[in-house]
């Protein structure tokens, strides 16, 4: 069933054009307002300074399953958070469509998967997943401390739903992550992100 699941996302994604998500990078990000899973309002700009993650999510996907059931999501999103970087995990899933989640059911996942996002954020009318361009999840963006996106795209290079193969992948987030934090350039600012189609 895993593998039917997965094969169909791929398929949907093969419609995604590296073209379309390079659009975002190099410009300001999309302002973001948003209630959290504790239902207070998040707003993007009130991160200005700082390295910001984006990370759609929705905890149904095979691909996501991977990235938190080998808990590589998880080892990023503590150990950027002790470098100052704030984590938005973004779920864009509508109500009655997969992966949809209330604040409530949100923190019993992160509290069970042992996730450490910053704030939690829900779009279930998928505003700001489509200001984004938000195609999969996952989907990841970094932000630069004056606002500007400088990535879009995959987690890394693997499209897969083996946990496996994460061992042996380039890490697309981390390269960028790393670049940008210590001034220098992002080498691969967009890649063709992959996992199951949002759920909008």
């Amino acid at each position: 069933m895993i593998r039917i699941a997965a094969f169909t996302c791929m398929l949907i994604l093969a419609s995604v054009s590296a073209g379309n998500a390079a659009a975002i990078v190099g410009k300001q990000a999309p302002p973001i307002e948003l209630r959290d899973s504790n239902g207070k309002t998040v707003r993007l700009d009130a991160f200005k300074g700082k390295f910001v993650v984006l990370e759609w999510v929705n905890f149904e996907c095979p691909f996501v399953r991977k990235h938190y059931g080998s808990e590589n999501m998880q080892k990023l999103q503590k150990d950027y958070a002790e470098k100052g970087v704030v984590w938005l995990t973004i779920c864009s899933s509508a109500q009655g469509k997969q992966g949809h989640v209330t604040g409530k059911q949100a923190n019993t996942i992160v509290a069970e998967k042992g996730a450490a996002p910053s704030r939690f954020l829900l779009d279930p009318k998928g505003s700001v997943g489509k200001s984004y361009g938000a195609k999969t999840t996952p989907h990841m963006f970094v932000i630069d401390p004056k606002g500007t996106v400088v990535y879009n795209g995959a987690i890394d290079d693997k499209p897969s739903t083996n946990k496996a193969d994460i061992a042996t992948a380039t890490n697309y987030l981390v390269a960028a992550l790393d670049s940008a934090m210590s001034g220098e350039a992002v080498e691969i600012a967009v890649t063709q992100p992959y996992g199951c189609s949002v759920k909008y």
